[in-house]
């Protein structure tokens, strides 16, 4: 069997869009979402996912970014179909989150089905400076030390629920919500979100 030829940039265009589109759908991110994400057209996303135009460095790490991937994923083929890998605890990725918060990704990159992350929670910090919406996923939140309140609802109609070690809840990410460390402990939550939701 003769060896594999290398890729030319042209399917390496159509590859790449269409791998962006697929990841897009799993997101349910429309076109002018991501475009806005990015800081792009929505014809531009159009004709990228099509492979009818390429994509510089840097918009190629701003999509990633917008669909929860790094530039591994988006250049790795066999990434979809990696097999079993174990992460011990300290080698949990870390993702950006506010003062007093710590959060661990602990579903694996790329992103598919499900993303499952841990954020540690100082007394008195919280995952956002208000309550947040982010897509409509069913989200599932499971208290695994501490204790936090729940802040859910509209503005000016939220109810606040108190979450103790092994509580657990579940709601839409398009209600609007937070999570608040009002014990005098540092606490340690599980959030599950399916499907992923753009950050």
């Amino acid at each position: 069997m003769p060896p594999s030829q290398p890729s030319t940039p042209r399917e390496e265009h159509v590859r790449l869009g269409a791998l962006v589109r697929t990841y897009r759908i799993k997101r349910k991110m429309s076109l002018r979402s991501l475009a806005q994400a990015v800081g792009a057209s929505p014809s531009f996303i159009s004709q990228f996912e099509l492979g009818h135009s390429s994509a510089s460095v840097g918009m190629l790490r701003r999509i990633a970014d917008a669909l929860s991937l790094t530039m591994a994923d988006l250049f790795d083929e066999n990434a979809a179909a990696a097999g079993l890998r174990i992460i011990s605890q300290d080698r949990r990725p870390e993702l950006p989150s506010g003062p007093g918060a710590r959060k661990f990704l602990i579903s694996q990159r790329p992103l598919q089905e499900v993303e499952v992350f841990t954020t540690e929670l100082e007394p008195d910090a919280a995952t956002g400076s208000a309550p947040y919406t982010h897509g409509d996923s069913q989200e599932v939140v499971m208290v695994l030390t501490g204790s936090v309140t729940l802040v859910l609802g509209d503005p000016g109609e939220e109810v606040r629920h108190e979450l103790f070690k092994g509580d657990s809840t579940e709601f839409r990410t398009s209600v609007p919500h937070m999570i608040v460390n009002t014990g005098d402990e540092a606490a340690e939550v599980l959030f599950a979100i399916s499907p992923p939701t753009p950050a």
